[in-house]
């Protein structure tokens, strides 16, 4: 394994379980110190400590990325311990309530985990990814459903979607500071999440659904989420330096059709 990440410093906001633990495991095993943030505190110790036990470096903090304060508190801590971020995954998000009738309290939710959530995630620790003198990275994971529409759940796809455009806008802020930003769109990948967005409806068979839905991605099969986590490394890392602006899909081929 290549030692991308030696002595720099890299936040997971959402980095307890999915995606985001094989994300923060990555950017540790080669070299970072990873700030395992997440909503969960036990999660957020959990991967912290198998970081830790497999010879890396990692500190755990519990994080609502829907709350600013709770937000502010991660970057505060960061940097008072070091002073500098550089790189920075958001990985928060949720599955939407499925058609199209959706109430005000499940709109302000969704809008809250999948947009509010992206952008404070970002905004706050910029002043700290400007610092990395020309090393910061800015990583966010949407979706397929910000690329193509959600036949499940329309608001899915309007959340996810907005997360494209606001990346290309980070890119452009952030450039004049060599602080470049990106976004992947993974496709089906295997975690606990995957059940919510198939199980939606009372009684449905999420296996069967689940199924039915890999058989149309080119390459047969959902992604792993050591998948994901390996572009992310990829794209924080300094053998993207000249990568900004960009929206990967990670998605087996779906989006090719």
């Amino acid at each position: 394994m290549t030692r991308r990440f030696e002595d720099r410093i890299v936040a997971v906001v959402g980095g307890g379980s999915g995606m985001g633990r094989s994300i923060s495991l990555r950017l540790a095993s080669e070299g970072a110190h990873v700030y395992v943030a997440d909503l969960a505190a036990d999660a957020a110790e959990g991967v912290a400590k198998e970081i830790v036990a497999a010879g890396g470096s990692a500190s755990p903090q519990q994080v609502d990325a829907t709350d600013n304060a709770s937000l502010t508190a991660l970057y505060d801590r960061i940097r008072t311990e070091h002073g500098v971020l550089h790189a920075l995954h958001a990985q928060v998000g949720m599955p939407g309530p499925a058609g199209l009738e959706v109430s005000d309290e499940e709109w302000a939710k969704n809008i809250d985990v999948n947009v509010k959530s992206a952008y404070y995630t970002c905004t706050l620790g910029f002043d700290l990814l400007k610092a990395a003198g020309g090393k910061g990275s800015i990583t966010l994971t949407s979706s397929t459903s910000a690329l193509v529409g959600s036949p499940f759940s329309p608001i899915y796809s309007l959340t996810k979607g907005s997360l494209v455009p606001f990346t290309r806008s980070l890119a452009l802020v952030g450039a004049p500071d060599g602080v470049r930003a990106n976004v992947v769109c993974p496709g089906t990948v295997h975690t606990p999440m995957l059940a919510q967005f198939f199980g939606r409806e009372p009684g449905a068979d999420v296996s069967e659904l689940t199924k039915n839905f890999v058989s149309g991605i080119p390459l047969g099969r959902g992604a792993q989420p050591e998948e994901i986590a390996s572009v992310i490394a990829f794209l924080a890392s300094d053998d993207a330096s000249y990568v900004t602006g960009v929206t990967i899909p990670v998605d087996g081929g779906l989006t090719a059709k």
